[in-house]
């Protein structure tokens, strides 16, 4: 299987051109209200001043670059992701099972898997299905599993592919996860968390899906 040449560097924000090499932006990102949410900020989707300080303090913290308080995708994932870490599932979502079960929480753009109590892989940001491509929600199985497949539709790799639901996968992605637009369907994963996630999961083994992505 091809391995990436690099690590992608999930830590550089998308923004706007306006946006770029600004101490300070003023602009309203686009994921606003939900790290307005995760910083314990006034939530009104709304880019204050106080706003863009908190942001950046905390981009610089989480060594997210440029950090000049735009409230992006990356931003977004890696505070979603901090969140998740302390609370896991406060909705109480994820199905305790006494057998395996893969929890994608389409919501907030997170995966992790459990059986009964304990948690067998820890939870990981993901990139679901895009407008006219819905990540299928409910109860679904792994049926089949193809380490080094390739897309005979898209024309694409996809190493670690795991399928669940009518070409649907847990696959590995050599680009950035956080980005403005999802996938095709498939849960994208980057590429370390999907060969940790093919060293978890076998043929049978339960997926469970919720929610739905933030402008999706």
């Amino acid at each position: 299987m091809p391995e990436p040449e690099q690590e992608v560097d999930e830590s550089v924000e998308y923004m706007p051109r306006s946006a770029v090499g600004a101490a300070c932006t003023a602009s309203t990102g686009t994921h606003q209200r939900q790290v307005e949410r995760l910083l314990k900020l006034r939530v009104d989707g709304k880019q204050s001043a106080a706003d863009c300080r908190a942001v950046q303090a905390f981009q610089v913290r989480e060594k997210i670059k440029p950090a000049n308080g735009y409230a992006g995708p990356v931003t977004w994932a890696r505070a979603e992701l901090l969140a998740a870490r302390k609370n896991l599932d406060p909705g109480r979502r994820c199905p305790v099972k006494k057998y395996a079960v893969a929890c994608v929480d389409l919501d907030r753009q997170l995966m992790w898997v459990r059986k009964d109590k304990k948690v067998t892989f820890a939870v990981v940001n993901i990139r679901s299905g895009r407008p006219g491509y819905a990540t299928r929600t409910g109860w679904h199985s792994v049926y089949w599993r193809h380490k080094d497949h390739w897309s005979s539709i898209y024309d694409t790799p996809m190493p670690f592919s795991q399928f669940f639901s009518g070409g649907q996968a847990f696959h590995a992605v050599y680009g950035q996860l956080a980005t403005p637009t999802g996938s095709r369907g498939c849960v994208n994963l980057s590429y370390r968390d999907a060969g940790k996630l093919w060293d978890v999961l076998r043929k049978g083994d339960r997926v469970y899906i919720w929610g739905k992505r933030p402008g999706g």
